[in-house]
């Protein structure tokens, strides 16, 4: 997305939020011109919210650092797939570095999605040894999942547990039929393209509800499609097909 299309996305969500979240299953801090996107959002008057793997925050520090984030959240669990382990010691030194310079202006939530995956032992055992390390806790007080924000860890930084999830898959068959979602009651999902759909696991546009960048959003929010999937969820009822793939749950 350019930055006169983010702009304009900008324009035509500011009626309605006060939030902008940038991620949707794609790497944010990647983006060429980040430090213009964040001008927009941040002239705009939104909170911004950014999920990262966190393998570029060092390189990107001094970018969010110039600008009034709101919130970092730093997906440590995706260190597992996608480092080599004889390089987690550096990536975990350089987020929990990041993190405590970043939390006097901002907050940090690290995350470990991982903790129903008995592959993930070896890999959760040395990360949360080093958390408990950094921050002066017993190891045995950060096992196990947590609610809401997590562990507070030190002032704005904060440690979140959960199991992993499915993301949807629209090639397989769901059996998550009865189930509240945050999807179209508290967020959608802008695609670069301007696709609208109802959250951010929907990076393929399976359930696709308009486009930004040619329709108005109100409009969009009005049409039987979404007013269907979000009456559907307030009644605990999966109306996609692709939801019930999903094993993202709200309880």
């Amino acid at each position: 997305m350019s930055p006169d299309e983010f702009r304009l996305v900008v324009e035509k969500i500011r009626p309605f939020t006060n939030y902008i979240y940038l991620h949707v299953l794609g790497e944010p801090l990647l983006h060429p011109q980040l430090d213009e996107i964040l001008s927009i959002a941040e002239a705009a008057g939104l909170n911004i919210n950014i999920t990262t793997n966190g393998g570029l925050l060092e390189r990107k520090k001094e970018i969010l650092f110039r600008h009034s984030v709101r919130q970092v959240n730093i997906s440590l669990h995706d260190a597992e797939e996608n480092i080599a382990p004889e390089k987690w010691d550096d990536y975990l030194k350089s987020s929990l570095d990041f993190a405590q310079k970043a939390a006097p202006d901002m907050y940090i939530c690290l995350r470990l999605w991982n903790s129903t995956s008995e592959t993930s032992q070896v890999f959760n055992s040395l990360f949360l040894s080093r958390i408990a390390a950094k921050f002066n806790f017993a190891e045995e007080t950060l096992n196990g999942n947590t609610n809401g924000n997590g562990i507070k860890l030190a002032e704005h930084i904060f440690l979140q547990r959960a199991p992993r999830f499915e993301w949807p898959d629209e090639k397989q068959v769901g059996t998550q039929t009865l189930k509240h979602c945050y999807a179209l009651r508290d967020h959608i999902a802008i695609l670069a393209d301007g696709q609208v759909v109802p959250c951010c696991l929907d990076a393929d546009a399976s359930i696709l509800l308009g486009n930004i960048f040619t329709g108005d959003l109100l409009e969009i929010l009005k049409t039987q499609r979404t007013i269907d999937i979000k009456k559907g969820f307030e009644q605990r009822k999966v109306v996609e097909p692709l939801c019930a793939t999903c094993g993202f749950i709200v309880d």
